[in-house]
């Protein structure tokens, strides 16, 4: 993650875990690898990354995506079970909130995943990178590598999970020191991009749209 000076991240009570995922098909159950980058105090301090073999009935790969992400069969086939990784995922992520770039589509990831697996989802909160880089840049696109580089993060590999965590983790610091904010709920409010959740706290506070 890049910043001003020796490229470390100057220090903000700013605490979450970024996470991205990718999938194997246009199904929301597909995903088939995830990374994971825990943020303390406006620093990286864990990363995660690992391939995940996708519910059945949901495991197959379409050319497409594999053409975006390069994944395809072989590198899953020694890979465990969504349903035998979720407690990996959840004992990274602890109690944080999640932040994800267009947070819909990496929510519905672990919603689709866990109803396809016969899971009931995790209960989490999360706010979206997508919706705070839109209120803190002005850009002609904020899709994750333009908004990132406007973050001071660049020449990361998008569509590879764990460099697109970091790029949205880079994101969501950088908007944090601009708008002056002491934590993700400053930012929420700086922004008015909302925090939601996903899970049983979930209630009538939907995850946005699933765009694919």
């Amino acid at each position: 993650m890049a910043s001003e000076g020796d490229g470390s991240i100057a220090l903000m009570p700013v605490d979450f875990t970024a996470i991205d995922f990718e999938t194997a098909n246009n199904s929301r159950a597909s995903a088939c690898s995830v990374g994971l980058v825990k943020v303390r105090d406006g620093r990286v301090v864990d990363k995660a990354w690992w391939y995940i073999r996708p519910p059945f009935g949901h495991d197959w790969f379409s050319e497409w995506n594999t053409r975006i992400h390069g994944i395809d069969e072989s590198h899953i086939v020694d890979a465990l079970l969504w349903s035998d990784q979720l407690d990996d995922l959840i004992a990274f992520a602890e109690d944080d909130v999640f932040v994800a770039h267009n947070a819909g589509f990496d929510m519905g990831v672990i919603t689709g995943a866990c109803e396809a697996s016969g899971l009931p989802a995790p209960d989490y909160a999360y706010l979206c990178s997508l919706q705070v880089a839109r209120k803190t840049y002005h850009l002609d696109s904020y899709k994750l590598p333009v908004a990132a580089m406007a973050a001071g993060f660049e020449d990361f590999r998008h569509h590879d999970a764990l460099a697109d965590a970091e790029a949205c983790a880079a994101i969501i610091v950088h908007a944090a020191k601009r708008h002056d904010a002491e934590d993700l709920d400053g930012l929420s409010a700086a922004t008015g991009a909302r925090i939601r959740r996903i899970g049983a706290g979930a209630m009538d506070d939907r995850p946005a749209v699933l765009v694919g």
